[in-house]
């Protein structure tokens, strides 16, 4: 099944600063949770880059950490930090968090499967986690994560996450996702990572026999 979700108008990314943080540090920081300092607000975030939830999105999942159902794959434990950007990037508790995903296949969960979708309620650092595996690929796309943050009853904000190249060409030489010719660059054709400018991009870091991949979500 396809998934040509498209980023709105304004593509770029949106640095918000406080205080005198660097962009560089900025940018930095997208990729883990952000470290709050006494007065509890985090130094800086990333607005994340709006997407269309695509044709995949079956409304809100289950509420749970372990999506994965016995999906085969190499596992990676995603945990994110939801923080407020209008508030200073303070960090979010009570959002809901969904995920959803393709296996190492490039198959989504349908009807009664559940499959690699899942929710999770931010704590009182704005933190929640989920074990899920790599994604595979699927319709000439770059392999991804989708997400949508409900911080209330009226408001969302979806987008999606991406890995890099040269982690998917290791994790796609292994079983199961060898038993498919993996694309060559999965992520060069695709405008949705080209729109998103490497902001949405994970940074895996390897953990026992998986990875593990951390990053602070902003919210308007």
């Amino acid at each position: 099944m396809s998934d040509h979700g498209s980023f709105p108008s304004s593509r770029r990314a949106l640095l918000l600063a406080a205080g005198s943080a660097s962009v560089a540090a900025l940018a930095a920081g997208c990729g883990r949770p952000a470290a709050a300092p006494a007065g509890g607000t985090a130094p800086g975030c990333v607005l994340a880059v709006r997407a269309g939830a695509g044709p995949n999105y079956a409304g809100p999942g289950r509420t749970r950490s372990d999506v994965t159902d016995g999906r085969e794959g190499v596992p990676l434990r995603l945990e994110l930090t939801v923080v407020r950007a209008s508030a200073g990037c303070r960090p979010l508790a009570g959002a809901a968090v969904d995920i959803w995903q393709a296996d190492a296949a490039g198959v989504y969960s349908e009807g009664r499967e559940s499959f690699l979708r899942g929710v999770q309620t931010t704590d009182a650092s704005g933190r929640c986690a989920f074990r899920t595996i790599v994604p595979g690929w699927y319709a000439g796309l770059a392999p991804h994560i989708h997400f949508k943050v409900r911080p209330d009853a009226r408001t969302e904000t979806t987008s999606q996450f991406f890995l890099p190249e040269d982690f998917l060409r290791e994790v796609y030489a292994r079983q199961p996702y060898a038993r498919r010719k993996a694309p060559r660059s999965p992520n060069a054709h695709d405008d949705r990572y080209r729109a998103a400018g490497g902001t949405m991009t994970l940074t895996p870091v390897a953990e026992g026999g998986g990875y593990r991949a951390a990053y602070t979500v902003g919210i308007a």
